[in-house]
């Protein structure tokens, strides 16, 4: 009698589980449900966009937002050195951006820090430059809005 009473416990156990659905495959991928998102009509319009621009000329920061940057070139190579010393307004610059255009007529663009992060003091961008006069102008860009806060012409010193 004990013998059967075991076994039916025992058989209850397993159907149990099988019902539980604690044999089913390891391997289970979950597949997220796909949602097909209409594409709307294309419309036309008569108005044209408005395209922001880099300022033309060097532009003082609000008060409250200055901040230092200082710019040289490196003697005997020649680089350019952007060097970001923050400032009042260090909480509010979102990205600084140098353009050199070169003696030899070639114009490269770099974000200091690659654009990744926000400036901090410190930071340091190192652009190649020639052994000519080269034109640098620094953009920055603080609450939103960009703005030209050096733009000189930087000649090798002792060449």
């Amino acid at each position: 009698m004990k013998c059967t009473l075991i076994l039916i416990a025992m058989a209850g156990l397993v159907l149990c589980a099988l019902s539980a659905g604690c044999t089913s495959p390891t391997k289970v991928e979950i597949k997220p449900e796909t949602t097909i998102v209409p594409t709307p009509p294309p419309t036309t319009s008569t108005s044209t966009a408005t395209v922001v621009s880099t300022p033309l000329a060097v532009e003082t920061l609000p008060a409250g937002q200055a901040v230092d940057v200082e710019v040289y070139k490196q003697r005997p190579d020649a680089t350019i050195h952007l060097v970001y010393n923050g400032g009042p307004g260090e909480m509010f610059v979102q990205n600084v951006m140098m353009r050199v255009t070169r003696s030899d007529g070639q114009v490269n663009e770099e974000y200091l820090n690659d654009g990744t992060r926000e400036p901090q003091r410190g930071d340091e961008l190192v652009m190649d430059g020639t052994r000519g006069t080269d034109q640098v102008a620094v953009f920055l860009t603080s609450a939103g809005k960009t703005y030209k806060i050096y733009d000189k012409p930087l000649a090798n010193p002792y060449y």
